[in-house]
């Protein structure tokens, strides 16, 4: 049977210090125009404005009903309890499940060492996110939806700096950890190696 949708999916969110772990499904017709999202890549490779517009763009598509998707997070309890893996794959489930997909009709794109559930056709693809444009949107979505999280999130938290790191483990980051010890949406397990004052 010929496959009506594609779907791509990607994360963001993997190795931060802090914050939940963010996973994208893009589905698009296979005859979708991407001409229609000009610039759509590896949303590392894009600045944060660049992210932005393309982000707001695939919302008016999605709002035509030109593509659907849907981006799920986990927690850092979570990713505590269970591993970043698990989290990954709690997360992937919750958006694939707000999407409407027939196995049937659908075909899987996804990035890195990712995984979809196994009725589903599908292909991972190291570097996916640059190669194909499904993978890139949900790559976007995904990075875009986080972003924004811990944007508002820094201001309940505000010793820690969150809306310019987005939880990474930069150098202003680990000494907020070492002053401040650790808050609520910290991953316990990614900071045990930092001292504490």
């Amino acid at each position: 049977m010929q496959k009506k949708w594609l779907i791509g999916v990607d994360e963001a969110g993997r190795g931060p210090l802090a914050g939940p772990v963010a996973v994208g499904v893009v589905k698009a017709p296979v005859d979708f125009d991407w001409a229609a999202l000009p610039g759509v890549d590896d949303s590392k490779k894009l600045s944060p404005e660049k992210r932005a517009a393309i982000y707001k763009e695939a919302c008016t598509l999605r709002h035509h009903g030109h593509l659907d998707w849907a981006v799920s997070q986990v927690g850092s309890s979570v990713i505590d309890h269970t591993g970043i893996t698990s989290a990954i794959k709690e997360a992937m489930r919750r958006a694939i499940e707000r999407l409407d997909l027939s196995p049937a009709e659908v075909s899987f794109r996804l990035d890195g060492s990712l995984v979809a559930p196994l009725q589903f056709a599908q292909a991972t693809i190291i570097k996916g996110d640059s190669l194909w444009p499904e993978i890139s949107l949900a790559s976007i979505v995904a990075k875009v939806t986080r972003d924004r999280y811990m944007e508002r999130i820094a201001r309940r938290y505000t010793q820690y700096g969150f809306a310019d790191h987005k939880g990474y483990g930069t150098k202003q980051h680990r000494a907020a950890i070492a002053t401040y010890g650790k808050c609520p949406i910290h991953r316990v397990s990614y900071c045990k190696n930092i001292p504490v004052l």
